[in-house]
């Protein structure tokens, strides 16, 4: 099922200010929430959906992204994002919209309900790929050695130096929360919040682990394939769910951010979609036309010089350009013609060329049976 538009999602306008944004998100999380809706399955999706909707539009690089293109922007095909978040991801940015703390859980007591103790997640992990021509034309496979933190084999991430080097935390109960009880003008309020003692884990080290030193994690090397799909342009991020930094005590891997480079081409010029190529020719070849070989994406390609070819005229080869991300559209390679004169001639060459000077055919006639270049080019692209 395609997604909706995240505009849609939240009810607002595309010129929507970050503010009206943030209140769109908030009326809907609170509608949504699974505290109020228990066992609601759609009142579920559609909480996950606007808090992805949310997590694009309030951030202005994502933001910026998905105006220019779309869903394919802040995801991709072969696995990149897509999936959707998570609850424990949604919860997290909670802090920023209720100004700190999820408020179901300080009014409803809505925590306990997800298991109480707090999931740690990992950070994300930024890398650059750089990609050909070629590569961005047709798609590609890449397989990356990312360092990055991962899960202590001696500990199993869980930063202590056996199993007896752990105890329940005496303050929380293992519960990774808290619970405290004010008195207020309108009689008694219940708030809870995460465990200063043991952060939200619910359990205390009492040894810690000699590799990782407690931390759960140690610094390591994976390969990683990254499946890059066709179209994808210079700045364009792609995000792959659960490959960034491990998290300690079994928390969720941050997420792996895929900044697309694109190389020059020693030849082509990439516009968009369409591919440009300058043609160089002789006047001879102008002149009486000429069957030429040039470079493509895809190889070499035959075109053929009409006799009388203008320097500045225009040729397309329908369909030899970039597609566009997730669409069968592609574009086109566009061939500049340009008339080539040649600095030094020979005492013959300069005899013959003479000799044609004065003949009426090699007269330029502007205006007469030639449209001006820009005329020609206005004629192209309308």
């Amino acid at each position: 099922m395609a997604k909706r538009d995240y505009y849609d999602v939240l009810g607002v306008s595309k010129n929507a200010e970050q503010a009206e944004i943030k209140s769109a998100y908030r009326k809907l999380a609170i509608k949504y929430h699974p505290d109020k809706n228990p066992n609601n399955k759609e009142a579920e999706e559609k909480f996950k959906e606007a808090a992805e909707a949310y997590e694009v539009l309030s951030n202005p690089e994502k933001r910026q992204r998905y105006d220019r293109f779309g869903h394919a922007g802040n995801s991709a095909s072969g696995g990149y994002g897509g999936g959707g978040m998570n609850m424990e991801d949604i919860f997290s940015n909670f802090g920023d919209i209720f100004g700190g703390g999820n408020p179901f859980e300080s009014f409803f007591g809505g925590g306990q309900s997800r298991g109480g103790r707090r999931v740690v997640k990992g950070t994300n992990l930024r890398i650059k790929v750089k990609l050909t021509l070629e590569e961005i034309a047709k798609g590609v496979e890449k397989k990356i050695k990312v360092n990055k933190q991962v899960v202590c084999k001696t500990c199993d991430g869980s930063g202590a130096k056996d199993r007896s080097s752990t105890s329940t935390c005496r303050t929380c109960g293992g519960t990774g929360s808290v619970r405290r009880v004010t008195n207020t003008i309108l009689g008694q309020m219940q708030t809870t919040s995460t465990c200063p003692t043991c952060n939200g884990e619910g359990v205390e080290i009492t040894a810690k682990c000699t590799t990782c030193h407690g931390e759960g994690l140690v610094r390591g090397e994976e390969t990683i394939s990254i499946n890059i799909p066709a179209g994808v342009s210079e700045g364009m991020q792609l995000s792959m769910s659960g490959k960034g930094n491990a998290a300690p005590r079994g928390g969720v891997p941050g997420d792996l951010i895929i900044l697309i480079e694109e190389i020059p081409h020693e030849i082509l010029k990439r516009d968009g979609n369409n591919v440009i190529y300058d043609l160089y020719i002789s006047f001879v070849d102008a002149a009486l036309g000429a069957s030429i070989e040039i470079p493509t994406i895809d190889g070499k390609a035959k075109i053929k010089i009409d006799p009388g070819t203008q320097g500045g005229k225009i040729l397309r080869l329908k369909g030899k350009g970039v597609p566009e991300v997730n669409s069968y559209h592609k574009g086109d390679q566009l061939i500049y013609v340009n008339v080539w004169t040649p600095k030094a001639l020979s005492q013959i060459e300069r005899e013959q060329l003479e000799k044609l000077r004065e003949s009426p055919n090699f007269k330029p006639q502007p205006g007469k049976n030639e449209k001006s270049f820009f005329e020609r080019v206005k004629e192209f692209f309308e």
